[in-house]
C-alpha cells in the first residue's frame, strides 16, 4: 500500500533527523521500529485511527497521533521543523558508509557540508581528517565508498524498483476504469525490471485519448503538471518521481511497446536487423522501406516473428545477446514467478521481523506455496537476542502450527547464520543439523579486502550444513557498495559444495544483482530466489527476484525453490550429520 510506504518512509526520515540532531538513542529507536511496523502492516494505516494505530506493534500514541495528521493534511509538522533544523540535504549524507549521525552532524555543523557533494568535496581536500572521530582512515573509506556508488550515493532522482511498481500500479488502476483504455502497461526500464527508475513510462492503446490524458493529470497522486497533450503527459508525484504517459492507437500497440520498452540498445539492434530485411521498424509498426506498407505492429510477438525472431522477454532487452540468441531460437526459458515452489528465507517478530510466526505461515499458504522455511537470525548478530533455547522453542511452535495447516504448506526450520570475519558460522554442527535449511550471510567487516573476503565466503559455502548463501554481494542499493570478492572463485566453490547463492528480492539488495547471476550461472552455480520477508505484505516482492534472475538469464533449472518439496530435501540435506539435537 502505497500510503504505508509513504508513512514509513517519513518515519524513517524522522528518525535520521533525530540522529543527526543528538536525540535520545531510544526515542530514535522507537520511531525506526515503528516505520518497519507500519511498512508492514497489512492495513492501510492512512485510514485508521488513532486507537487503530496503537493496536500495531511498536507504535506508540505520539507517533498514531502524527500519521494521523500526515492523514489530515498530508504532513507532519514536527518533522518538517526537524527538517527546517537540520537544514536540506544533510540527511543524503547518511546514505555514505563510513559516516553515520554523529558525524553526518560534525561535519555539517563544524565544515558546512550540506551535501553529499560538498562531502566528497571536503574528503578530497583532506579537511574530514582533522575533525575529531575522523582521521585519515575513515576519510578515505568515505571517499572509497562515494566513488563505488558514483552518482547513486546522496540520490540521482531515481528509486527502487518496489517504489516505482507501486506507483506504477497505482497509475495502472486509476486509468484501468476509464472505458476509452484499451491495452494498458507500464513499459521502459520498469518493464525490464532494472533496480533502479528514473521515469515511470505508461503506454495505454486508445481511439480517444483526451479523457485518458484528463484522468492522468488529476490523479490525487500528482504533485506537479509537466506537461499536457493530446497523445504525451507528464506529471510528479508526492515522491518527486516523474510519470509519463504516452497515448497510442491499439494497431499500433506492439511496436510502440517494443519501442517505449527499450532499451535504447536493444532496440537499436533490433532496427537495424529490420533494415537488413529493406524493413523500416518505429513505434508506429514495422514497415516495408519501398511501398510503405505495414507489415506488423498489432503484438509484440508478430513484430519480432516479422523479424524471424523468437519473441525476447522484457527483461533480457539490454542488447547482451539476447537478439543474436533469438535469431537462433535459442533464448534460455528463463524463470517465472509461476515456477516458484517456495520462500526459503524469512523472519519473524521472533528476531526482527514484525509479524508473528502463525501470520507469516498464513501468508505464505495464502499466496499457494507448497512450502516456506522460516530463517530467523541467529545470535551473532548480538542486537536480535537469539539464544539456543529460543531456536528450538521455534521449532516446537513451528510443528504446533504444521499440524493445524496439514498439508496445504510444509514448513521448514530454518536460520539466518552470520558468516564471521574468518568464514565461520553461528552454533556447532551439531546443533545446525537439526535445522532442515540454513542461510549464512554477511552482516558485517564489509571492507575487507578481495582475498579476505573471497576465502571467506568459501569457507562459509564449505560448512556441511550451509544451503544458501544469503544476499552475497552485502550490497544496500546508494547507501553501502557491494563486498570486493573473486566472483570466479566464489562461483566455482558454490557449484562445486552444492551451495545455492540467493537472489535476494529485497527492493534495496536485489542481490546478488543480474550480471552476476549471469556469470554465475556459467560456472554451473544455483540459486535460490527469496523474499527474505521481515513483514506479510514483504512476501509479495517475489517478482523483484525473479526479474532479476530472469536478467541473469536464469532458468527453472537453475533455481533451487522451483523444485518439488522431495528433490528439494535432497538438495538441503547437503553434507549433515545425523539431526542428533532435534
Amino acid at each position: 500500500m502505497r500510503a504505508n510506504e509513504e508513512v514509513a518512509r517519513l518515519l524513517a526520515e524522522y528518525a535520521d533527523l533525530l540522529s543527526i540532531a543528538g536525540q535520545d538513542r531510544f526515542r530514535i529507536r522507537a520511531y525506526e521500529n515503528a516505520a518497519r511496523a507500519i511498512r508492514g502492516c497489512p492495513s492501510d494505516v492512512s485510514g485508521l485511527d488513532v486507537k487503530a494505530l496503537t493496536a500495531i506493534p511498536n507504535v506508540g500514541k505520539a507517533i498514531a497521533e502524527k500519521v494521523c495528521e500526515w492523514a489530515r493534511t498530508g504532513t507532519i509538522t514536527k518533522l518538517e521543523e526537524l527538517r527546517a533544523q537540520v537544514g536540506p540535504g544533510v540527511r543524503d549524507l547518511l546514505e555514505v558508509g563510513g559516516l553515520g549521525p554523529k558525524r553526518a552532524a560534525l561535519v555539517h555543523k563544524e565544515l558546512g557540508v550540506s551535501s553529499v557533494a560538498e562531502l566528497r568535496a571536503a574528503a578530497e581536500a583532506g579537511a574530514l581528517r582533522r575533525l575529531t572521530g575522523f582521521g585519515k582512515t575513515i576519510e578515505e573509506k568515505i571517499l572509497r565508498t562515494l566513488d563505488q556508488l558514483g552518482d547513486k550515493a546522496g540520490g540521482d532522482g531515481r528509486v527502487h524498483i518496489g517504489i516505482a511498481l507501486s506507483l506504477a500500479g497505482a497509475v495502472l488502476d486509476e486509468l484501468r476504469q476509464l472505458p476509452e483504455v484499451g491495452d494498458i502497461e507500464y513499459a521502459g526500464s520498469l518493464r525490464r525490471m532494472r533496480e533502479t527508475i528514473g521515469d515511470v513510462d505508461v503506454l495505454v492503446a486508445s481511439t480517444n485519448p483526451r479523457p485518458v490524458m484528463n484522468r492522468f493529470t488529476t490523479m490525487a497522486m500528482v504533485r506537479d503538471v509537466l506537461a499536457h497533450g493530446d497523445t504525451k503527459s507528464s506529471i510528479t508525484t508526492g515522491e518527486g518521481v516523474q510519470v509519463d504517459l504516452r497515448v497510442v492507437e491499439p494497431d499500433a500497440w506492439g511496436a510502440a511497446l517494443i519501442y517505449f520498452t527499450g532499451s535504447k540498445a536493444h532496440n537499436v539492434a533490433v532496427r537495424e536487423r529490420a533494415v537488413q530485411r529493406g524493413l523500416k521498424l518505429s513505434e508506429y509498426g514495422l514497415f516495408e522501406v519501398d511501398t510503405g506498407t505495414r507489415v506488423a505492429s498489432r503484438t509484440e510477438e508478430e513484430v519480432y516473428a516479422a523479424l524471424e525472431l523468437q519473441w525476447i522477454p522484457p527483461t533480457l532487452r539490454e542488447d547482451r545477446g539476447e537478439v543474436e540468441a533469438a535469431s537462433k531460437h535459442d533464448l534460455p526459458d528463463v524463470v517465472s514467478v509461476a515456477d516458484i515452489k517456495g520462500d526459503l528465507h524469512g523472519h519473524t517478530n521472533l528476531t526482527d521481523g514484525v509479524a508473528s510466526l502463525d501470520d507469516m505461515v498464513a501468508a505464505a499458504a495464502a499466496r499457494g506455496y507448497r512450502y516456506y522455511a522460516v530463517t530467523d537470525h541467529a545470535p551473532l548478530l548480538s542486537m536480535q537476542r537469539m539464544t539456543p533455547e529460543k531456536a528450538v522453542s521455534q521449532r516446537t511452535a513451528l510443528r504446533r502450527v504444521q499440524e493445524r495447516v496439514g498439508r496445504r504448506i510444509t514448513l521448514l526450520h530454518g536460520s539466518e547464520l552470520n558468516i564471521q570475519r574468518d568464514g565461520s558460522v553461528d552454533w556447532d554442527e551439531r546443533f545446525l543439523s537439526g535445522f532442515d535449511v540454513l542461510v549464512a550471510s554477511i552482516h558485517s567487516h564489509f571492507d575487507l579486502d578481495r582475498d579476505t573476503q573471497t576465502a571467506r565466503m568459501i569457507r562459509a559455502m564449505e560448512h556441511p550444513c550451509v544451503n544458501v548463501i544469503g544476499h552475497p554481494s552485502a550490497r544496500r542499493q546508494g547507501k553501502r557498495p557491494a563486498i570486493d570478492f573473486d566472483v570466479e572463485e566464489v562461483c566455482r566453490a558454490a557449484a562445486r559444495t552444492g551451495t545455492a547463492l540467493e537472489v535476494n528480492a529485497q527492493p534495496e539488495r536485489l542481490d546478488l544483482p543480474d550480471e552476476l547471476v549471469r556469470a554465475a550461472r556459467g560456472y554451473g552455480a544455483r540459486f535460490v530466489i527469496s523474499t527474505d520477508a521481515h513483514s506479510v505484505p514483504e512476501l509479495d516482492n517475489m517478482p523483484l527476484g525473479v526479474g532479476t534472475a530472469q536478467r541473469g538469464w536464469a532458468t527453472a533449472a537453475d533455481v533451487v525453490n522451483t523444485l518439488p518439496l522431495r528433490e528439494l530435501r535432497k538438495f538441503l540435506k547437503k553434507g549433515r550429520t545425523t539431526a542428533a539435537s532435534r
